[in-house]
C-alpha cells in the first residue's frame, strides 16, 4: 500500500497487521473527525483528520525504528475520539476539559469491544501488552517530555498552518533530521535545535490549542452537541460516529429551533466574543501543552530547562490549563 504523507512523505506500508488495522472500521472512522474539533471556522484551511495524525504516529515510530508492536499502539491510540475530538471532553460529564482524556480514560473499553482484538489475535499480538502505554515510552509518555504522538501533532498543525511553506518545510525536516532515539527516549543531536521545537511547540499550543479561538470552539461546538444530545436529535452512538454524519442529522432541525440555530451561528463563529472577567456567559478551561527536550550538551544529555534556565519558568507557567471567561456579543 502507497501512502502520502505531508510530514514523511512517501511510504510504502506492507506488514500485514497494519494494512488490516487500517482498513477496519474504527480506524476508517477516524478519517471523519476533525483533529483539533471544529478548527475550520475559526482558522481556515487548517483542518486535518484524526486518522492522518494516527497514520502520521505510526510512521514516525517506524522511522526510528520502534517495534512492531509500538507502531501498532500508535496507530491505534486515537480510536476512541468522539466527534469534534476534544470537543467531547466538553461534551461528557466525565470529561475533563483541564485535562482533555476523555478518550484515554474510555481507550481500553473501546478498543475491546472493536475489531482490533480479532485482528491482533490473528497475528498474535497481545492486546493487553499493546493498550499498555509503560511498554511503549518513544509513543507515549508524560508532559514536558516529547513523544510520537507531541511530536506529530505540533509539526502536523504547524505545516497545515503554513500550508507549503518552503521555510516550514524546511523547519520540520530540521527537525525530524536531528532527532534521535535512545533507550525509549527522544534526544536532540544538539541544544539550538531543541529549543527550536521547543520554541515552535509553545507557539502552536498558544496559538491554536489553548488560545481563545480554541476555547471558543471547544464550547460552543459542545454546546451545540449537549443540546442536540439533550433533546434526542442525536444519541450517544451517534457521538462515536463522524463530523458529517452528526451534523447532518442534528442540522435538520435548525429551522424549527431557534436556540439550536443560536448555538449553530456561535460554533460557526459568526458571532463575536471575547474574553470578559467581569461580565461573561461561559468560563471555559483549555488544557495547555509546553515541552522540554532531551538534547546532547558538551557531551551530555541535558533538558532545555537545564541549559536556559528561562524555560525552566516558561514550563511551569504553560503546564498550568488556560482559563477563560466568553462573552458573546
Amino acid at each position: 500500500m502507497r501512502y502520502s504523507d505531508p510530514i514523511y512523505g512517501e511510504n510504502e506500508i506492507v506488514e500485514p497487521v497494519i494494512l488490516e488495522l487500517l482498513q477496519c472500521h474504527i480506524i476508517q472512522r477516524l478519517q471523519g473527525v476533525d483533529q483539533a474539533g471544529y478548527f475550520e471556522p475559526f482558522f481556515p484551511g487548517t483542518k486535518h483528520s484524526r486518522f492522518e495524525h494516527s497514520v502520521g504516529v505510526y510512521l514516525l515510530l517506524r522511522k526510528f525504528g520502534a517495534t512492531l508492536s509500538e507502531q501498532i499502539s500508535g496507530l491505534i491510540h486515537d480510536v476512541s475520539h468522539s466527534v469534534f475530538s476534544h470537543c467531547g471532553d466538553y461534551v461528557f460529564a466525565e470529561g475533563s476539559q483541564k485535562e482533555q482524556n476523555h478518550q484515554d480514560n474510555i481507550l481500553d473499553s473501546f478498543v475491546e469491544n472493536s475489531e482490533i482484538p480479532a485482528i491482533l489475535l490473528k497475528y498474535n499480538f497481545d492486546l493487553a501488552h499493546i493498550l499498555n502505554d509503560k511498554n511503549f515510552p518513544l509513543k507515549e509518555n508524560n508532559l514536558p517530555d516529547i513523544c510520537a504522538d507531541r511530536i506529530d501533532y505540533s509539526l502536523r498543525t504547524a505545516w497545515h498552518y503554513h500550508k507549503y511553506a518552503p521555510e516550514q518545510a524546511l523547519k520540520i525536516k530540521n527537525i525530524l533530521v536531528n532527532l534521535k532515539t535512545e533507550n525509549g527516549q527522544w534526544i536532540f543531536a544538539d541544544y539550538n535545535l531543541a529549543q527550536a521545537f521547543a520554541d515552535l511547540f509553545f507557539q502552536v499550543n498558544e496559538r491554536f490549542y489553548s488560545g481563545i479561538e480554541s476555547a471558543t470552539m471547544f464550547r460552543t461546538t459542545s454546546d451545540y452537541l449537549k443540546y442536540a444530545w439533550e433533546n434526542k436529535y442525536i444519541s450517544k452512538t451517534d457521538l462515536y460516529s463522524t463530523d458529517a454524519k452528526v451534523l447532518k442529522k442534528i442540522n435538520i432541525y435548525l429551522e424549527k429551533d431557534p436556540i439550536l440555530e443560536k448555538l449553530w451561528t456561535r460554533m460557526n463563529n459568526k458571532k463575536s466574543c471575547e474574553n470578559n472577567l467581569k461580565n461573561y456567559d461561559a468560563q471555559v478551561f483549555c488544557k495547555s501543552r509546553v515541552i522540554d527536550p532531551l538534547c546532547y550538551n558538551k557531551g551530555k544529555v541535558r533538558r532545555v530547562s537545564e541549559i536556559n534556565p528561562k524555560w525552566k519558568a516558561v514550563v511551569a507557567k504553560e503546564m498550568q490549563p488556560k482559563e477563560y471567561f466568553l462573552k458573546f456579543i
